[in-house]
């Protein structure tokens, strides 16, 4: 005999932000499209019940500065979510491929590395028109979703971790023991 169909568990995370610790790290390069990521994002936190005193903001130059930046704030501030803001746009060289992918590996790391959702919110973009249209006109704005992302994801790592309160979830033991020190990657840092 075989089961008609097996029907599992689903863990998911809620949409309220009530009780969340949420950082934001901002690249204020092509500020006027990362503004309007950033009040897309503080517009989703606060619709679903964040408090201001648990969202901390932090500027940074670039994109490429972001994941350095949000892997200090996540370690330091033990937050539950980590939104990450940036807007590269192409250009006539190849250092939009470089600043582009290295922040999104960077983001990466850093997630791994602390166990704090990083919210990928660094908009690559051809030209001026796609990122305009990203950031709250034809395609809506990422930063509202990037927001909403983080609140599930915060709430989705606290049930996985068996964490009911605030703050970040603890390191991989691993990780832990070296005190955030070369744990292993080699010098990827």
């Amino acid at each position: 005999m075989t089961p008609d169909k097996i029907q599992p568990a689903a863990i998911t995370g809620a949409l309220t932000a009530e009780g969340l610790r949420i950082g934001i790290v901002v690249s204020r390069f092509n500020q006027f499209i990362t503004d309007r990521l950033l009040a897309g994002a503080l517009d989703a936190l606060e619709r679903s019940g964040a408090a201001a005193d648990e969202i901390e903001v932090v500027r940074v130059p670039g994109s490429f500065e972001i994941p350095v930046a949000a892997k200090q704030l996540a370690e330091s501030r033990h937050l539950d979510a980590v939104i990450c803001i940036g807007c590269v746009i192409r250009g006539d060289t190849a250092h939009y491929e470089y600043v582009a992918g290295e922040s999104a590996r960077g983001i990466q790391l850093a997630q791994m590395d602390t166990g704090v959702p990083m919210i990928f919110c660094v908009l690559t973009c051809e030209n001026l028109e796609q990122a305009i249209d990203r950031a709250g006109l034809k395609m809506g704005n990422k930063g509202f979703e990037a927001g909403l992302t983080a609140i599930e994801m915060a709430n989705l790592s606290r049930k996985l971790s068996g964490n009911s309160g605030s703050g970040a979830p603890a390191a991989p033991a691993s990780r832990r023991s070296n005190s955030g020190k070369n744990s292993g990657h080699g010098g990827r840092r």
